[in-house]
């Protein structure tokens, strides 16, 4: 039998937010000391108009709104994905090698 795409029931919101936290988590590059494969996000990108960049990626507007909503992140939390710590989020192993599905569909790469 093949493996769950989607073994951690995760919403479509709760998915597209983990996406931008592994992203970012990747960008900053930032490990958690004594926690293998866990990596600090220090901060949250700042939209203008429809978008905001992450890296080389372009990023909808909408499909950042779980970010900033409580309640994704206590999901996130809950299921061992990501925690909170004082100003800065965690993105946990378990969180960094959870297969979204969803990289290639809201990071926009140019093409050139």
């Amino acid at each position: 039998m093949p493996p769950k795409k989607n073994p951690a029931n995760l919403n479509p919101l709760q998915l597209k937010t983990l996406t931008l936290l592994q992203e970012l988590a990747r960008l900053e590059q930032k490990p958690v000391e004594g926690e293998e494969g866990a990596f600090l996000v220090t901060g949250l990108p700042h939209a203008h108009g429809n978008h905001f960049h992450l890296g080389t990626a372009v990023v909808a507007t909408r499909d950042a709104t779980g970010l900033t909503n409580e309640a994704v992140w206590n999901i996130l939390q809950r299921k061992g994905m990501v925690r909170r710590t004082n100003d800065y989020g965690v993105v946990t192993a378990q969180g960094m090698a959870y297969d979204t599905g969803l990289r290639d569909s809201i990071l926009h790469r140019s093409d050139h």
